[in-house]
C-alpha cells in the first residue's frame, strides 16, 4: 500500500512539473462540466486522465487518487459490432510511473540511454519516498524535532522529479548515508601531503593548526601525527582532513593509488564525533559537538542535476568568498542590526588535486571534484536563547494523516494565518532583496539553502542562508560595491545580465518555494492564492519604498516584470544534457515565459 502511495504520488508529481516545463501538454477532458480534468494521449493511443489546478506561474498541481488510464479505441478497419462503433474502454485507477514511461517515451523524446538510466532514477527515488512515507511521523512531532533531526524527514526537492536518483550509491550504501536513513556516523579522516594538498582559512583560520584544535581533541590530533611518524613521515608536511568514507572506496583507494603508496596520502583512523548527513547528502552536521563546523565532502554521486564532487577551484575559493559576504553584511546596518541575517560561512578548506586529471581540462567535471573538504560554520552559535531553525523546505512538508507542516507551526504561533505570513516574508526577502538591489549578489535561495529561525513562539523572525561558493552569484554589468572585490572573488563567482540575476529569487525562492508553498496556504489555511502574493509583493515595495534612492536599481534588476523566463530543471536530464559526461557542470536551461503573480499593471 506503501509502494502504491509513493507510486502515484511521483506519477502526479512527473505530469505536473513535466507540464510546467513545456515537456508535455494536456488538454481539457472532452466533458465539458469537467472543470479541472485533463487528459493526455500516450504513444499507444490510450488516455491519461486527472484532475489538476492550475497554480502560479502557470504551473499544474495534479490530484494523485484521480490518476486514470482510458485503452485506446479499436483501430481503424476492425469490424463494426451491431449497435454501432465499440467505444473506448472504460478507465481504470492508474497510478504505476513505470507504466507511464513505457507508454509515453515517445511523447516524452526520450532516447534509449536517457530512458535506461531515469527507470534507474526513478527506482531509487521511489524506493527512498516509500521508505519516507513508511517511517513518516506526524507534524506535531515533527514540530518538536531540532535542525538535524528534522533533515532526515524530508521528501527531497520539490521541482526536480527524480530527486533522489543518487546514481552510484548501492542499497547498502543508501541505507548507511542517504539522509532518510538518519543513520548517525563517524567520519575517517586523512593526511594529504602539501605536495598535493591546499588550505585555505579565513581571518583567524589562516593557520590549518587552528582549525585542527577546534574541531579535533588533543588526543584525536596526537594520533594522527603518531601515524605518520610511525611510518616515517613529518605531520608538518600534511594536512588533514575527513573523507566519506564511500568516496574513500569508490574513488579515493582506486584512483590516488599510487599517492597511498608513495605516501602522499595517508589514511587516518575517524575522529570520535557523530555526524548526520544532511539533505545534500555530502553535508553533515557534528551531533556529539555541536558547537563544531559542519564538514562539506564530495561524492561521485550523480543526484538531481549534477555529479556531488567538490570543485578544486571552488573549494579553495570558497573561504576568500565568505570574507567578502560577510565584509558586506558587516559593513551594513541594514543587514548587520535590523535584519540580523546568518551567513553560514565557509571558513576554511582543504582542496586535494589529482596529480593526473588535473592536466586534463577535457576529461569529465566529475575527475577535478575527486577529494577535498570544506568546514562550514555552525548554525548553533548563531542562535539567540529561544530561537529554533528549520530549513525553509521544511514548510512544504505535509505529514501522513494531511496535516500540513506549515499550518501546525502558524497553530502553535497563535497568529492568524496571514499575520504569520508577513513575518514569514518579513524574515526572509529584506536580506535578499538588500544583496541584490544595493550589491548586485545573489544567493540562491532555495529550500534547503535558505534557513528560516523561528521565536520560541515558532513565529519567524530572521533568515539564515548557507553554501556560497557554488550558489552566489554576481551582475555582470559592474557597479560601484564590486570595485573592492578581490579578484580570487571574482574569478570564482559567475556572473549574469541584471535581468536574468532576478531568476535566482523567482526560481530559487518564489518558483522553487512559495508557489508550492501558497498551494498548501490555499487548500490549508484559507489564505486565497493572490493573497498570498499580494503579501509577497507589498514586502518587496515596502523594502523599495525603504531605500528610495536605490531606484535605478529596482529597474535593474525588476521583479515585478508581467512575465519571466521560464527556468527548466527536468528538461535538462530529458533533453539538454541527459546523463552524458562533460567538461563543464551543467546548468538549467530556459524554455518560453511564465507569468509572473508579482505583476500589477
Amino acid at each position: 500500500m506503501t509502494w502504491a502511495f509513493a507510486g502515484r504520488a511521483l506519477l502526479a508529481k512527473m505530469l505536473g512539473e513535466f507540464a510546467y516545463e513545456g515537456i508535455i501538454s494536456p488538454v481539457p477532458a472532452p466533458t465539458p462540466a469537467a472543470g479541472d480534468a485533463w487528459t493526455l494521449t500516450l504513444d499507444d493511443g490510450s488516455s491519461l486522465g486527472f484532475r489538476a489546478r492550475r497554480r502560479s506561474y502557470g504551473s499544474w498541481q495534479v490530484t494523485p487518487d484521480t490518476l486514470t488510464l482510458t485503452p485506446a479505441p479499436p483501430s481503424t478497419g476492425s469490424p463494426t459490432p451491431a449497435g454501432g462503433p465499440t467505444p473506448a474502454g472504460s478507465p481504470t485507477a492508474f497510478g504505476d510511473p513505470y507504466a507511464f514511461l513505457i507508454r509515453a517515451r515517445s511523447l516524452l523524446g526520450l532516447d534509449g540511454a536517457t530512458l535506461g538510466h531515469l527507470v534507474r532514477e526513478l527506482s531509487a527515488t521511489l524506493t527512498a519516498d516509500a521508505r519516507i512515507a513508511h517511517t513518516a511521523l506526524t507534524a506535531d512531532v515533527l514540530a518538536d524535532l531540532d535542525y538535524a533531526e528534522l533533515e532526515g524527514h524530508q521528501t527531497g526537492h520539490p521541482w526536480l522529479v527524480l530527486n533522489k536518483g543518487r546514481i552510484g550509491l548501492s542499497a547498502a550504501d543508501t541505507a548507511s548515508w542517504a539522509p532518510e536513513a538518519r543513520t548517525r556516523q563517524r567520519l575517517p579522516w586523512l593526511a594529504a601531503h602539501t605536495s598535493l594538498a591546499e588550505y585555505r582559512g579565513t581571518a583567524g583560520l589562516e593557520d590549518p593548526a587552528r582549525l585542527y584544535r577546534a574541531e579535533l581533541d588533543p588526543v584525536t590530533r596526537a594520533a594522527f601525527d603518531q601515524a605518520l611518524r610511525d611510518r616515517g613521515l613529518d605531520p608538518s608536511g600534511y594536512l588533514y582532513l575527513p573523507v566519506h568514507p564511500w568516496q574513500w572506496d569508490e574513488v579515493v583507494l582506486p584512483l590516488f593509488a599510487p599517492a597511498l603508496a608513495s605516501g602522499a596520502l595517508v589514511p587516518l583512523p575517524a575522529d570520535p564525533d557523530v555526524r548526520l548527513p544532511q539533505q545534500s547528502i555530502r553535508t553533515f552536521l557534528n551531533l556529539t559537538r555541536p558547537d563544531r563546523h559542519s564538514v562539506k565532502l564530495p561524492l561521485s554521486v550523480f543526484n538531481t542535476m549534477v555529479w556531488r564532487g567538490l570543485p578544486s577551484d571552488l573549494a579553495l575559493a570558497a573561504p576568500a568568498v565568505t570574507s567578502w559576504i560577510h565584509s558586506l553584511r558587516d559593513a551594513d546596518p541594514f543587514l548587520r542590526d535590523e535584519c540580523r541575517v546568518v551567513l553560514l560561512g565557509e571558513v576554511a578548506s582543504v582542496t586535494v588535486r589529482h596529480p593526473v586529471y588535473e592536466q586534463l581540462p577535457e576529461v569529465p567535471y566529475q575527475y577535478k571534484e575527486l577529494l577535498g573538504a570544506i568546514w562550514r560554520e555552525p548554525l548553533t552559535g548563531h542562535l539567540a536563547p529561544g530561537e529554533r531553525a528549520r530549513t525553509l523546505a521544511s514548510l512544504l512538508h505535509t505529514d501522513p494523516r494531511g496535516r500540513s507542516f506549515t499550518a501546525e507551526l502558524v497553530a502553535r504561533s497563535g497568529l492568524a494565518p496571514t499575520v504569520w505570513l508577513q513575518r514569514l516574508f518579513a524574515a526572509l526577502l529584506p536580506p535578499l532583496l538588500r544583496f541584490l538591489y544595493r550589491y548586485g549578489t545573489v544567493f540562491s535561495p532555495h529550500g534547503e539553502n535558505a534557513i528560516v529561525i523561528f521565536d520560541e513562539q515558532d513565529v519567524p523572525v530572521r533568515l539564515a542562508v548557507k553554501d556560497f561558493v557554488d550558489d552566489v552569484n554576481i551582475s555582470r554589468e559592474p557597479l560601484p560595491e564590486h570595485a573592492s572585490m578581490p579578484a580570487e572573488v571574482r574569478a570564482a563567482l559567475l556572473t549574469e545580465p541584471p535581468a536574468f540575476l532576478t531568476q535566482f529569487i523567482h526560481s530559487g525562492l518564489f518558483i522553487g518555494v512559495f508557489r508550492y508553498l501558497c498551494a498548501l496556504c490555499e487548500d490549508r489555511l484559507g489564505v486565497p492564492e493572490t493573497e498570498f502574493w499580494s503579501l509577497v509583493r507589498a514586502e518587496i515595495l515596502r523594502h523599495q519604498a525603504r531605500f528610495p534612492e536605490l531606484k535605478e536599481r529596482y529597474e535593474l534588476f525588476d521583479l515585478l516584470t508581467e512575465r519571466i523566463d521560464r527556468l527548466c530543471l527536468n528538461r535538462n536530464r530529458l533533453h539538454e544534457d541527459g546523463y552524458r559526461d562533460r567538461p563543464d557542470r551543467p546548468h538549467a536551461v530556459t524554455h518560453g515565459t511564465v507569468p509572473n503573480p508579482l505583476y500589477q499593471p
